[in-house]
């Protein structure tokens, strides 16, 4: 199947680029050769900096997560052996502790009979110089275009023919609320992103420095805005800020766009572009990866995969996503398009256990029919959740605003609101994100195959937080009329005392209070002497811990 998960409907088309057939060349392709461990490495955990990022570092401390052997880079003397050996050596994974290797299979044979060679896979696809290449010399630069550092909360109308989008899952009131991704990095994994350098829609990402960096995994090049324009339109649903056009769901978060898919054709070398990316995205400090590409069939010689190897443990890219989330980031992975096709099941890495995979709706919220069934092979329900993919707005590389259909808009709009649900409730994990997501959805009542728990909403989010059993749970009582506002409070949030605030739609205060421990025996109720009819927020804060309720008075 090509992993690019989108078709398009109206509008201008994005470019259509001719198919390779594949470079299958007998006397050297690219290898991935695993190593027998990581002993005598100059590496060590007790200096992560040598590495790791500060901010990587803070987001594993932040989420209770330890430094492991997997953590630390290959062995170089490995490295130097291999090259020794007379091959070129273009990558290195931390993770699967392996290289990436361009050789010939009688090169192949004698690295096989090294002692620190654990085993070897052939990766079928070599990086060919061509027509996307950018030229040398050439430099990443910032359209010019006035852009303020300070971004004006959007209004309804600025979000365009884009609003149902945003609006659906509730992205426009966070935004309202003062979450807009600020702060969160989206690490971008797919096929290219010309004229992001050029786009009105995205000049905020340079004049506010909000775009952290790029490398294209597939040409081993600094810039990624190049290729195909996939890329491109699916960073648009999350980081445009074009107001009367288009607001994306994350437009004040931090981008890494990184380029992992070779449009032209399908072999397993970019479910290792994809490992390789996820490790780049944990060394830079990133929070989310969003990623709209999807694998089951490859070109031959490449080695394909069946359904029964959508396990959750097999797949190459599957195993990555999964690392890459036990490092602390949220992995938000498209379900994939083949719901009205032969093989209409989740495609690769959607089917791993640790990421959260998004099908698509349609402006109605009904499952779009090419939007991949769970469940997995081994029984789990996917996708968790959904969001509209069917009749999605995007931009075009020229600057227009086009329609289309495809999981590859379901997943970046539900990333990108996610990313800024996170920056809301900061001291979530990752999979705490998930599980507040799944319990906001709209069939979280009764989760199946085709849509997951639904549509997740911030209203639901805000009114109720999931967490009974661990003592997290918040509550309050939505709407209100003449009756007091009732706020439940769960013993997680009673271990000191508690500030409570609730602000007008204005932001004015109109109430506070000061909860002790000794008053969590039952429901509190809030009795605000002031209040009118409207929008009103309740923000709760105990220590570090702070979440925001919002509530109706009638």
């Amino acid at each position: 199947m090509r992993s690019l998960l989108l078709f398009i409907c109206l509008l201008p088309l994005l470019p259509v680029w001719a198919q390779d057939t594949g470079n299958t060349d007998e006397e050297e392709q690219k290898r991935l050769v695993y190593f027998t461990d990581k002993n005598g490495s100059p590496f060590s955990l007790s200096e992560p900096l040598e590495y790791l990022s500060p901010k990587a570092l803070q987001r594993r401390k932040r989420q209770n997560i330890s430094l492991v052997s997997r953590d630390l880079p290959v062995n170089p003397a490995y490295v130097s052996g291999l090259k020794a050996a007379g091959v070129t050596v273009w990558y290195t994974s931390r993770w699967f502790n392996a290289a990436v290797v361009q050789c010939s299979e009688e090169e192949l044979q004698q690295l096989e009979e090294l002692p620190f060679v654990k085993s070897t896979r052939t990766l079928n696809r070599l990086s060919t110089a061509g027509m996307f290449l950018q030229q040398e010399g050439q430099s990443i630069k910032a359209v010019s275009v006035a852009a303020a550092a300070y971004l004006p909360t959007p209004e309804a109308d600025d979000y365009g023919l884009a609003y149902h989008q945003a609006d659906m899952l509730g992205a426009d009131q966070l935004h309202l609320d003062g979450y807009s991704g600020a702060g969160m990095t989206i690490a971008v994994f797919d096929a290219g992103f010309p004229a992001v350098d050029n786009l009105p829609a995205f000049a905020h990402l340079f004049e506010n420095n909000q775009l952290k960096g790029s490398f294209d995994f597939v040409q081993k090049q600094a810039n990624a805005l190049v290729a195909d324009a996939h890329g491109t339109a699916v960073l648009s649903t999350m980081a445009a800020y074009a107001p009367g056009t288009m607001i994306g769901t994350a437009y004040g978060a931090n981008y890494l766009l990184l380029r992992t898919e070779d449009a032209a054709s399908e072999h397993n070398i970019e479910e290792i572009n994809w490992l390789l990316a996820a490790e780049y995205a944990d060394s830079a400090g990133a929070d989310v990866i969003n990623s709209s590409l999807g694998y089951t069939l490859f070109d031959a010689p490449s080695q394909s995969y069946t359904y029964q190897d959508m396990d959750g443990n097999t797949s190459l890219v599957t195993r990555a996503a999964d690392l890459a989330a036990a490092t602390g980031m949220l992995v938000v992975i498209s379900a994939g398009n083949e719901g009205n096709k032969n093989w209409r099941f989740v495609s690769a890495p959607a089917d791993a256990d640790s990421v959260l995979t998004v099908g698509a709706v349609d402006s109605l919220g009904v499952k779009a029919t090419f939007s991949s069934f769970g469940p997995t092979a081994d029984g789990r329900i996917k996708p968790d959740v959904v969001a509209l993919g069917q009749g999605a707005y995007f931009i075009l590389p020229n600057g227009t605003l086009a329609k289309g259909n495809g999981t590859s808009f379901a997943g970046p709009i539900m990333a990108g609101f996610a990313a800024s649900l996170w920056q809301a409730n900061p001291f979530k994990t990752n999979l705490e994100v998930i599980e507040m997501l799944r319990n906001s959805g709209s069939n979280t009542e009764n989760p199946d195959n085709n849509i997951g728990y639904g549509i997740p909403g911030y209203s639901r989010t805000v009114t109720a937080v999931p967490g009974l059993a661990t003592g997290e749970a918040l509550y309050i009582t939505n709407p209100v009329s003449r009756e007091p506002v009732i706020l439940y409070l769960g013993q997680a949030w009673l271990k000191q005392q508690v500030e409570v605030q609730v602000l007008d739609a204005t932001g004015k205060q109109v109430y506070r209070q000061s909860i002790m421990q000794a008053q969590a025996e039952q429901p509190l109720q809030l009795e605000p002497q002031t209040m009118r009819s409207g929008l009103y927020l309740c923000r709760i804060r105990s220590g570090h811990k702070v979440a925001t309720l919002r509530f109706v008075k009638l």
